[in-house]
């Protein structure tokens, strides 16, 4: 018999396993690249402390050479609640990217993961870390990048799979836009489509990233499921939706953009379709036309 540290209580692979001592293995997302402040690189990044007591930080993104302020967007690494960060290599060389390319900084919030941190707890820092960003506009000691290069005037959310699911839970204050990419957004409806097998599988583990999840239409996952509040609230004057045609989850950002228009909410919403794709595929693949085309799209 295995001991008891060794008993695999939920299986996950190829993305986690979780042990019955409550260890958490973690089968991609864990490697981390360093900052890089490099006068003759196109962007400097740094890492920035947020809260010591939660290790809540966040990756700040600078182009080199800029005669103005620059918008700020705030990002949200996908990766399921439970794997992936702000400094692995997929986000912190897709961001570095993004920066040159639309010459704009970037602030990618580095919260907790599940599941030794379940929902809300990433919810929670990434309010933490808005607010944050938020009180640099009147702060005493404020991040000379921030003071000196960045307008805080002009602020966008942006995010992709959790992290887009992030973006729409945060989305309250009044901010210029919002950038979801391939949005993990879910519903007992959709639940029809996969396998028994699949389903199960979404359901466990998403009773593990957040154990008070009252099933797949929690507003936490389904913005249209009992409870959620109407979209007419988001705080932001444009959105856009990207969403792969072989993704899962494709149909819920079509019917996110949907329920934007329906909802009387006053901006304005496009949907971006990359056909023949699967879920987060410019991350996965970003050399690759599609991605090219969905990155001149985003920028």
């Amino acid at each position: 018999m295995e001991p008891t540290t060794m008993q695999v209580k939920h299986d996950f692979f190829p993305f986690i396993r979780v042990y019955a001592d409550g260890h958490v293995e973690r089968f991609k997302g864990t490697d981390v690249v360093p900052p890089s402040i490099e006068s003759l690189s196109p962007v400097s990044s740094k890492d920035i402390l947020i809260n010591p007591s939660t290790s809540l930080s966040l990756r700040l993104y600078l182009p080199n050479h800029h005669p103005n302020k620059l918008p700020l967007l705030i990002y949200f690494h996908g990766g399921g609640f439970c794997t992936e960060s702000a400094a692995s290599p997929t986000y912190h060389n897709h961001l570095t990217t993004l920066s040159s390319d639309a010459h704009i900084a970037i602030a990618s919030v580095n919260y907790r993961r599940a599941p030794e941190h379940p929902l809300p707890v990433a919810y929670d820092d990434s309010w933490e870390a808005l607010q944050w960003i938020a009180s640099q506009a009147q702060a005493r000691e404020r991040d000379p990048w921030l003071r000196g290069h960045v307008d805080l005037a002009r602020v966008f959310l942006g995010g992709d799979s959790a992290g887009g699911n992030i973006c729409h839970i945060a989305t309250t204050l009044r901010i210029e836009g919002m950038v979801l990419v391939h949005p993990y957004f879910w519903g007992s409806a959709g639940a029809d489509t996969l396998a028994e097998e699949e389903r199960a599988r979404h359901e466990t583990i998403w009773k593990l990233i957040c154990p008070t999840l009252a099933g797949f239409d929690d507003p936490r996952v389904n913005p249209f499921g009992l409870g959620a509040p109407s979209l007419a609230w988001l705080g932001c004057a444009r959105v856009m939706v990207c969403v792969a045609e072989k993704d899962f989850m494709c149909e819920w950002g079509r019917r996110y953009g949907e329920g934007l228009k329906r909802s009387g909410w006053m901006g304005e919403v496009e949907v971006v379709e990359s056909e023949g794709e699967g879920h987060v595929f410019h991350l996965i693949d970003p050399g690759c036309d599609s991605s090219k085309v969905l990155m001149k799209r985003i920028t």
